[in-house]
């Protein structure tokens, strides 16, 4: 009995027994202060994108938090490992240079502006909306493809954080979350261009003038804060012709996520409004005449 109470004590004062027990511990503690953080932080903040913050905020901190607890539990075991260590780091890096391009990528993604969640981007040649950003890898729900127009496509593409470092990123919905648009409507020679040029700027005013107030203001925001001239965001119908017909271009701002839905709208209405002039304003359309083979006379001489 006694043997058993002495083994008992013995093991009990451990250091390393210690040591484990302490850091299991200090990891549960670290996981429910952070948990209890982020409930306490992410319930007063109603915007998403700032409880994806908040929440990635917290994780990465509990991480920091867990490192340090481990570098101070065992700080006098890894004293002798600082030499391995130091001539070891640069094979690590070497071996490591794209994870560690990654992490440099992330932090530049989140403290430099690059993009966020819910943005919509074209990253290594990847364009989708940005659903979650990880330490190595940004995830994205890819739109395009073989679907025509900016719509889903059903398939989730994660893209390693160190591609903003080596190519173009493309946002479309960052400082200025609008985009500009444009349709060409082909009218046959001998309509009356006035009046198409009237109506294509009422149809147009009418489908996609509505957001010409806010994009204004977001690019006379864009105007102070980059070195860009001023633009025109109000809908505007330009004309030219060449051989075949008179071309109207119909320009307009759309938000990012509507092009698809707007360009319908305006070719349904652009179509009812044409035909109800009888004739006056008329589409064109590629037109091809076959000339038939002129008759050939042969002569046959006799000698």
């Amino acid at each position: 009995m006694m043997d058993m109470e002495g083994f008992t004590r013995e093991w009990l004062l451990n250091p390393t027994v210690g040591r484990i027990v302490g850091l299991v511990v200090g990891v549960a503690l670290i996981w429910t202060l952070m948990k209890f953080l982020k409930a306490r932080f992410t319930g007063r903040t109603e915007q998403a994108d700032a409880k994806y913050r908040v929440r990635k905020l917290f994780d990465v901190a509990g991480y920091l938090l867990v490192l340090v607890l481990i570098m101070v539990v065992y700080s006098d075991k890894l004293s002798g490992f600082t030499v391995a260590l130091g001539v070891a780091g640069a094979g690590i890096a070497f071996a490591l240079q794209e994870v560690i391009a990654s992490v440099a990528g992330w932090l530049a993604v989140m403290f430099g502006g690059f993009y966020r969640t819910g943005d919509r981007v074209q990253l290594g040649g990847i364009k989708g909306d940005v659903v979650d950003i990880g330490v190595l890898r940004t995830t994205v729900m890819e739109v395009g493809q073989w679907v025509d127009g900016d719509l889903y496509n059903g398939r989730i593409v994660r893209v390693a954080n160190s591609f903003v470092f080596k190519e173009p990123v493309f946002n479309y919905s960052a400082d200025f979350p609008f985009l500009w648009d444009e349709i060409k409507v082909p009218v046959m020679f001998g309509s009356d261009y006035e009046r198409a040029r009237a109506l294509f700027d009422q149809v147009l005013r009418e489908v996609a003038g509505g957001l010409t107030a806010d994009s204004q203001a977001k690019w006379k925001a864009m105007v102070s804060k980059f070195m860009v001239e001023d633009a025109r965001t109000s809908p505007w119908v330009t004309m030219a012709f060449n051989d075949n017909w008179v071309e109207f271009t119909l320009r307009y701002v759309v938000d990012y996520k509507q092009r698809r839905g707007t360009k319908d709208a305006l070719f349904t209405r652009l179509l009812r409004e044409i035909e109800a002039t009888d004739g006056v304003i008329k589409l064109a359309s590629a037109t091809f005449q076959v000339v038939g083979v002129p008759p050939i006379n042969v002569k046959v001489q006799k000698d």
